[in-house]
C-alpha cells in the first residue's frame, strides 16, 4: 500500500471517527448523562462535607464539555484505527474493504473495551475510593494493553496453526488461548468492589450499560462508515481493469 493510499485512508478514518463520535455523543447525552446526574445527586445527598464552588458548571460539563471530549476522542480514535486497518488489510484473511473494516472494529471493541470492561467496569460518581484512583486507572490501562497484545498474538497464532490444523481448528485453538490467558489475568489482577452503602444497584447497572452502549455505537458506526469510505479508495483499483472477455471499443 503506497503512502498516498495510506494518507487517504487516514483522512477518511478521521472523518469516520468524527461521524461515529457524533452518534456516540447522542447516546452519551441521552443515556449516560441522566445516570451521571442521578449519581451526583446521591453523592451530594450523602456527603459529609461540601466542597467549594465548582470551576465548571454541570450544564457546561454535560453539553460543551461532553461534545468536545467525545468528538476529539472520535477523530483521534478514527485516525489510529485507520492506521491499524492499513496494517491489517490483507493479513487477516481474504476480506473486502468493508468486511475488513467491520471485522477490525468488532475485534477492537472486544479486545480494547469489552475484555477490560468485564474486569474493571465503568463506575459513576460516588462509586470508588478516590485514594485508589491512580491504582485503578493503571490497572485498567494495563488490562487494555494486555488484551490488545493478546488479540494480535491470537491472530498470529491462528495463522501459524492453520497449515497444520486447518482454519477451523486453528481458529478454535487460538480463541481458547486468548480466553485462557485473559482468564488468568482476571484471576491474578486485583479487583475492586467499592460501591457505597445505599447506592442504587439499578442506577449502577444502568450506568454501566450506558457506558457499554456508547462504545458499541462508536465502534460499530466507525466500522460501517469507514468501510464504505475505504471501499471508495480501494475498490476502484480492482474495478479499473475491464472484465475478462470484454472487447475494447474504439472511439
Amino acid at each position: 500500500m503506497d503512502s498516498a493510499t495510506v494518507r487517504n485512508l487516514l483522512v477518511r478514518g478521521m472523518l469516520a471517527g468524527l461521524a461515529a463520535g457524533l452518534l456516540a455523543l447522542v447516546v452519551a447525552y441521552f443515556l449516560g448523562e441522566p445516570r451521571v446526574d442521578e449519581a451526583i445527586a446521591f453523592e451530594e445527598a450523602h456527603a459529609h462535607e461540601h466542597g467549594g464552588e465548582e470551576l465548571v458548571s454541570r450544564t457546561m460539563q454535560s453539553t460543551a464539555g461532553l461534545s468536545t471530549g467525545v468528538l476529539v476522542y472520535g477523530v483521534a480514535f478514527g485516525g489510529i484505527a485507520a492506521l491499524a486497518y492499513c496494517f491489517a488489510l490483507g493479513r487477516i484473511g481474504r476480506f473486502g474493504p468493508r468486511s475488513s473494516a467491520l471485522l477490525l472494529s468488532t475485534a477492537g471493541l472486544l479486545a480494547v473495551y469489552v475484555v477490560p470492561f468485564l474486569k474493571y467496569p465503568a463506575n459513576p460518581p460516588a462509586v470508588g475510593d478516590p485514594d485508589t484512583l491512580n491504582e485503578r486507572t493503571t490497572l485498567y490501562f494495563l488490562m487494555v494493553v494486555l488484551s490488545g497484545l493478546l488479540a494480535v498474538g491470537t491472530v498470529i497464532l491462528g495463522k501459524r496453526l492453520a497449515p497444520r490444523l486447518g482454519n477451523w481448528n486453528a481458529t478454535l485453538s487460538a480463541g481458547a488461548f486468548f480466553v485462557l490467558v485473559v482468564g488468568l489475568a482476571y484471576a491474578v489482577l486485583p479487583s475492586y468492589n467499592m460501591v457505597p452503602e445505599g447506592f442504587p444497584a439499578t442506577l449502577l447497572w444502568q450506568y454501566r450499560l450506558a457506558a457499554l452502549a456508547i462504545q458499541v455505537t462508536l465502534w460499530t458506526a466507525y466500522g460501517l462508515v469507514f468501510g464504505y469510505l475505504a471501499e471508495r479508495v480501494l475498490a476502484p483499483r480492482t474495478a479499473a481493469a475491464p472484465p475478462k472477455g470484454a472487447t475494447a471499443v474504439a472511439h
